[in-house]
């Protein structure tokens, strides 16, 4: 249609600028017609060369004619396009729009039943780095709820391992990543470390310069509970090798709340603890044989707690730990520490992805599982 438009635009002035010529040439044909007897040779010529000149009008009233009928073609599609597009809508209006959703319903509840089916499984790889912000300083944590029955889209970022105590909370990941939309909690009890984990509406944490854990409620602005991890070391006592109080590392994944530390009596090697998130307390207690101070970071899936062996560039997981058989077995997974410092990384089964703060940067990567289906009988 557009060149139709500029190709009619150009002809229409081309017929304009002809228009006295024409005017001229028809005038002097009624004369001859009128009186055979003035049209000499001379005349005769004259006429021959404005004839001449008006000759390429021919080829532009054709292509008028051919534009006139492709544009009339073009009319018959829209109207049946219209008729159909009618058709269409008093279809979906009136039956199809109210089949289409108890389609749709039926094939989430479906999906919903084989995700179901679709048991726990075993890390057998993680993805390329997805880079969604760049914020704050070099060490930090950012997450969303770890509870899998949730459907809270807020997001949560903690800067800094020393003292903290402002927690942003934005209400979408969109908002997140533009910096906008976010409220602000200040946290009656500073924090240490990055462990940080938020588990059903509530912030879980590790208190500054104490083994305290502490439950921060968000819709409520309070602390509903404390309790002392007991034996826990604290204050860089036993932290992950990048050091910055994190000697204690709290974390969710599909079967609940962990809590990953050491302490004196176990030699400084790795404890897994499960903890009720109603009271705090511990419900069982692993010892994995891992040295902490060796791990570069640390996050549970499924029950089986994975170790980095570094927080620097060229890190992989190298050691996993599993709480179901209490055994454990050195891997080999690598994964690209695109920006050489991980601070902060924590599994939401949620969404079946790492949360990581590298250098002042927020990334994701996804994970690859291997599972174990689970039959009806």
């Amino acid at each position: 249609m557009e060149v139709v438009d500029l190709r009619t635009s150009r002809d229409l002035q081309y017929v304009r600028d002809s228009e006295p010529l024409l005017r001229g040439v028809d005038g002097h044909l009624h004369t001859y017609v009128a009186s055979p007897r003035t049209l000499t040779s001379k005349t005769l010529q004259e006429l021959k060369g404005q004839m001449s000149q008006l000759r390429p009008l021919l080829s532009v009233v054709e292509q008028y004619r051919l534009d006139l009928q492709m544009l009339a073609t073009l009319r018959m599609e829209l109207l049946n396009l219209s008729i159909i597009l009618t058709a269409i809508q008093e279809e979906v209006g009136a039956y199809d729009y109210e089949e289409l959703q108890q389609r749709v319903l039926l094939l989430e509840t479906r999906l919903h039943s084989c995700m179901n089916k679709l048991g726990c499984g075993r890390l057998t790889a993680v993805s390329n780095p997805i880079t969604v912000k760049s914020s704050g300083s070099r060490f930090g944590s950012w997450m969303t709820d770890a509870m899998i029955p949730s459907s809270d889209s807020r997001v949560w970022s903690m800067d800094g391992y020393y003292k903290g105590r402002r927690v942003l909370e934005y209400r979408t990941m969109g908002d997140f990543t533009k910096g906008q939309n976010f409220v602000q909690h200040l946290l009656p009890h500073p924090w240490a470390g990055t462990g940080h984990v938020v588990y059903n509406g509530s912030l879980y944490y590790n208190k500054h310069q104490s083994n305290i854990l502490v439950q921060y409620h968000f819709r409520s602005r309070s602390v509903l509970l404390q309790r002392s991890l007991s034996g826990a070391g604290y204050n860089n006592t036993f932290p992950y090798s990048w050091g910055g109080s994190s000697d204690i590392d709290l974390m969710a994944d599909e079967t609940g709340l962990w809590a990953v530390y050491t302490s004196i009596p176990n030699a400084g090697n790795i404890m897994v603890s499960r903890l009720d998130p109603r009271s705090l307390e511990i419900l069982q207690s692993w010892d994995t044989g891992f040295p902490k101070r060796s791990a570069g970071e640390a996050f549970m899936i499924c029950g089986t707690l994975y170790v980095t062996n570094s927080h620097l560039a060229g890190a992989k997981v190298h050691f996993a730990y599993n709480t179901n058989t209490s055994s454990y077995e050195y891997t080999d997974i690598p994964f690209h520490n695109q920006y050489s410092h991980i601070s902060m990384m924590d599994y939401n089964p949620r969404e079946r992805a790492l949360y990581t703060w590298n250098n002042g940067h927020q990334v994701l990567y996804n994970v690859t599982l291997f599972h174990v289906i689970q039959s009806d009988g």
